[in-house]
């Protein structure tokens, strides 16, 4: 019997867990900084994923918003676990088979995320 481990993960327990790396202040507009935020509902496809609107110059942006995780069609939970096994030193070949995933996937998602950690620890947060 072998399990899916994507399905141990909780999609609301990893958009919470951004939510606190990201904004450990309070949410924060990615445009103008504002703190003057309101929430505007969630996302059709990721239910966990939270809407926003500032109300200072009226940008709309959700919990992943200019993240390296912005703009793919995984859900945020395999980029978790990605990046969970590439700190074990997994090769891409077994993150691909762990995750059910295509190789090529892989290869482009363990990159992004290496120079996401790079930006990272030259003091972009989570970019």
């Amino acid at each position: 019997m072998q399990i899916n481990i994507t399905n141990l993960i909780d999609d609301v327990q990893c958009y919470q867990t951004v939510r606190e790396l990201r904004w450990p202040d309070g949410i924060a507009c990615p445009s103008c900084q504002s703190q003057h935020v309101i929430k505007r509902g969630f996302d059709d496809t990721e239910p966990a994923r939270q809407r926003y609107e500032c109300h200072d110059c009226d940008t709309r942006f959700d919990d992943l918003t200019d993240t390296i995780f912005a703009g793919h069609h995984q859900p945020l939970k395999v980029w978790i676990l990605c990046l969970y096994f590439m700190g074990l030193n997994i090769s891409n070949e077994q993150i691909a088979h762990e995750l059910a995933l295509n190789g090529s996937d892989v290869q482009q998602m363990t990159a992004q995320l290496r120079e996401g950690i790079v930006k990272k620890a030259h003091g972009d947060a989570l970019q």
